[in-house]
């Protein structure tokens, strides 16, 4: 399996630190996203909500890339990591005294939204740097492995502990979490990049030489492009689940863990599934990634057409099953041949493509669903997506 990076015990004690920061930003999600649909009982507010915390990444990110090429990434994670702590334990502040309500649920969600635009060029320059370079691929694989384990574990331990002992005590949990990960940050060492002098070009010049590398580079294109239509309708249908657990299926906040977890497990076995692939090559994107867009936009589309519960899950789970295979795809297709003095700049426009399309599929899903019905928006968007990127992989056959 391509798991060769954990004989770094520096990548090792990152891989465990985050493990507690991981399984906290997932709970806090749920939780977040139990709040605004308790307080409204209103999916295009979930949708809002879940837009608030993505959508930063789309204006934000690129000039954090920036940043993150200019200076001490270790200096620049911790700072990040810091900044969203003290935002939880405010947000726990305001819940635990009766304060909260929709307004300061969405500033808040905004404010979370802009270190979070900020947390994914760090984490994505930071961890190629613990190893050496022949195992950046294998950085990139455990790292979304441990993200989806995360990712399952979180929203049904959230779940649970919303149902049990109220979501104020589980946001308490949420924050507590985050200072194992600050420990283990504050401990790691990093590899030297290499010295091009790109730190003192003007700055929107370095934005720019990021922008013409994405461009000009015909894999990192391609897989910019398949990321962000799957970012767009199936990553958008998965930030919005609420109205689908307790909405369409009344399974309230414990259903809603249920689904989420299954939404990880799917991950998971995801995530496993390219680690026991042969390495990727450089400078291309495997086919089955193009073609694995066109599964997972069909799923979103049957998402909308079940009308069982677990077959909602197994739906949920495939979905999640793709998107996950594909991520870790175009950021392996993406990081091979970077240098570290790009990574900032090129990886901060992958976070506005996956985490931006996220944003804007959420919001536009939320919105749809006011008209349309939830399983109806659904139908549509999944149905219309797949239909396009079928058409644009036809037609990119026939041109070559």
């Amino acid at each position: 399996m391509n798991l060769g990076a954990l004989k770094s015990a520096n990548f090792r004690a990152y891989v465990f630190g985050a493990a507690f920061g991981l399984l906290a930003i997932w709970m806090q999600r749920i939780a977040m996203g139990w709040l605004a649909w308790e307080m409204t009982g209103s999916s295009s507010f979930v949708g809002f909500i879940a837009m608030l915390l993505f959508a930063p990444s789309i204006m934000l990110s690129p000039l954090m890339g920036v940043w993150v090429d200019r200076m001490n990434v270790k200096h620049a994670v911790l700072a990040v990591q810091g900044c969203n702590f003290l935002l939880c334990g405010l947000l726990w502040a305001i819940v635990a005294t009766g304060m909260e309500t929709p307004f300061l649920l969405a500033l808040l969600s905004l404010l979370i939204g802009m270190v979070m635009a900020a947390n994914h060029p760090v984490r994505m320059a930071l961890t190629p740097r613990l190893v050496r370079r022949e195992y950046v691929g294998s950085v990139v694989t455990i790292v979304a492995i441990n993200f989806n384990i995360a990712r399952m574990v979180g929203p049904a331990v959230g779940g649970v502990l919303i149902a049990t002992i109220g979501v104020g005590h589980t946001l308490l949990v949420q924050w507590l979490l985050f200072v194992p990960y600050l420990v283990a940050l504050s401990r790691l060492s990093l590899r030297p990049r290499r010295q091009t002098g790109s730190a003192q070009e003007p700055f929107f010049q370095a934005l720019a030489a990021g922008v013409r590398y994405v461009w000009q580079t015909s894999a990192v294109r391609e897989a910019m492009f398949v990321a962000g239509v799957l970012a767009l309708v199936a990553r958008g249908a998965l930030e919005v689940l609420p109205p689908l657990a307790d909405g369409v299926f009344g399974r309230g906040a414990d259903g809603l863990g249920v689904l989420m977890s299954v939404t990880g497990i799917g991950a998971i076995v995801g995530g496993f599934s390219q680690a026991a692939l042969p390495p990727q090559v450089p400078g291309r994107l495997p086919l089955l990634t193009r073609l694995a867009i066109v599964l997972g936009l069909c799923l979103v589309a049957l998402l909308g057409l079940v009308n069982h519960w677990h077959m909602a899950l197994a739906v949920a789970a495939g979905m999640s099953f793709v998107t996950t295979v594909t991520a870790i795809s175009t950021q392996t297709a993406i990081q091979l041949d970077l240098e570290d003095d790009m990574r900032g700049r090129v990886m901060s426009l992958w976070a506005v493509i996956a985490a931006g399309g996220s944003a804007l599929g959420a919001g536009a899903i939320g919105g749809m669903a006011e008209w349309l019905g939830f399983q109806g928006a659904l139908v549509w968007s999944g149905s219309l997506a797949a239909a396009s990127v079928a058409v644009y992989l036809m037609w990119m056959r026939l041109k070559a």
